[in-house]
């Protein structure tokens, strides 16, 4: 794995940090030259704590569910939002979710386990995965999960069993690929036809699939769910994609006389990594799939299902972002220059995996204006360790402290230990305040699974 080619074309655009914009979490301000989140300066954090650090603006965060459940809710008062948890989890955000009065999405036993340890109410946690397998499952049928999605005939067998045992009867949703393709990157499309997820639609297989999910006597099919891809911006897909699954609860009630009651839209809103970003709003995306459900129903004669959505990027990517300090310095004339930070691909994958791109300044030069374009690459044993690409920085120097915008979601979570390196820290910054919610591993945790 290497680098791509360096950009050409790539030119410093001059900007200091306030001017970012949109990357910036919401109570971003720069005071006496230093980035202040949550009123928190971002240097003495970053001294205090150690580096790498995630941080989290909790202002910004609550302010997000909020908007969600404004536009839905204010737009079609029987919706539900549901915080997809594997964009970033850990028992602080668990109970933030709880307190702003949001459901939950998990994936998996160890985000099952991590939201009912935070006190999280069961009945309010959809259970997702391709592959849940069955100890997943008999852990969230006997936690009283309020929904599992189906993602296939062998899953119903094995729900219709566990439900059967625990003297149940576990509502479920469907999920279906309705066969959009979403305009984002080849890896985070979900609804398409070639998809490892759902009951594809091709052949009438879905629809045929239903009569086995009401024969199952110890499952409830309460709804459909659906998901059509991440970091989507033009939202006409979403609009396409509720009218294919209207007209299957349309033809569900034709042929079985039964009227589905919810419909999960699934999430997927883009949000603005860099500076010149535009995605659309959050009152868009409700508004687009909200007039296409009333239309759809109007359309085929159905009652209006509930509406339910799971975002996740769109709450915690931007009040998130991750400090680092700098290390090396090194110019490769005509080339690159690169500055090293102690962190990289083990705190933040997605660069690396599929040449993601975000914004970065300097927390103690942060009134500077960003006059060099560097990488910023990581500690480790890999060429293509990065977290930006042919970015714009201002002028580095050894020790001073990285800031990196937009990396709330699926940093923390797709974190790793490579090269030994231990977990970062995740503190909440609000009014002033600075708490530590996950502690930095130590080389201790790194063994405490060894058997001597």
């Amino acid at each position: 794995m290497s680098l791509p080619a360096p950009k050409a074309d790539a030119v410093a655009d001059g900007r200091t940090t306030a001017e970012l914009g949109d990357v910036l979490p919401r109570t971003a301000e720069v005071k006496d030259g230093h980035l202040f989140i949550g009123g928190v300066d971002m240097v003495e954090l970053a001294r205090e704590q150690g580096t790498a650090l995630y941080v989290y603006d909790e202002e910004d965060l609550r302010s997000r569910i909020r908007e969600y459940r404004t536009a839905f809710e204010g737009r079609y008062p029987d919706a539900e939002v549901i915080y997809a948890s594997k964009a970033f989890l850990n028992k602080a955000m668990v109970r933030l979710v709880d307190e702003e009065g949001a459901s939950m999405d998990v994936s998996g036993g160890g985000e099952l386990a991590c939201a009912l340890a935070a006190g999280f109410p069961a009945r309010r946690i959809y259970m997702h995965g391709n592959n849940k397998t069955p100890e997943e499952l008999e852990e969230a049928i006997a936690a009283g999960v309020g929904c599992i999605v189906l993602d296939s005939r062998i899953e119903l067998r094995r729900v219709d069993e566990i439900a059967r045992r625990h003297g149940v009867v576990q509502d479920v949703y469907m999920r279906i690929t309705p066969g959009v393709e979403a305009d984002t990157h080849e890896y985070i499309r979900t609804g398409m036809e070639d998809s490892k997820f759902g009951f594809t639609m091709l052949d009438d297989f879905a629809f045929n699939c239903v009569e086995d999910v009401l024969k199952a006597e110890n499952v409830h099919l309460r709804g459909l769910h659906m998901h059509i891809g991440s970091q989507i911006f033009r939202l006409h897909p979403f609009g396409e994609a509720v009218e294919i699954a209207i007209e299957l609860l349309a033809r569900i009630k034709e042929r079985y006389g039964i009227e589905i009651e919810d419909l999960d839209v699934g999430g997927g809103v883009g949000i603005a990594y860099l500076a010149g970003d535009r995605p659309s709003t959050v009152d868009e995306f409700a508004q687009i799939t909200t007039d296409a459900l009333r239309r759809s129903c109007a359309k085929h004669g159905v009652r209006e299902p509930r509406v339910l959505t799971e975002p996740g990027r769109s709450i915690s990517a931007v009040a998130g972002v991750t400090l680092y300090k700098v290390g090396i310095l090194k110019t490769l004339p005509g080339i690159r220059k690169y500055v090293a930070v102690d962190g990289g691909m083990s705190d933040n994958i997605r660069t690396a995996l599929y040449h993601a791109e975000y914004e970065a300044a300097i927390a103690n030069k942060a009134a500077q204006p960003r006059t060099e374009v560097v990488t910023l690459c990581g500690k480790h044993c890999e060429s293509g360790d990065a977290v930006v690409l042919d970015g714009s920085l201002q002028h580095p120097d050894l020790d001073d402290i990285v800031c990196v915008f937009g990396t709330g979601a699926y940093c923390r979570s797709m974190s790793s230990n490579y090269n030994g390196q231990p977990r970062p820290a995740v503190v909440f910054v609000k009014d002033g305040a600075a708490r530590l919610v996950t502690r930095r591993e130590t080389y201790a945790d790194l063994l405490a699974c060894d058997i001597d």
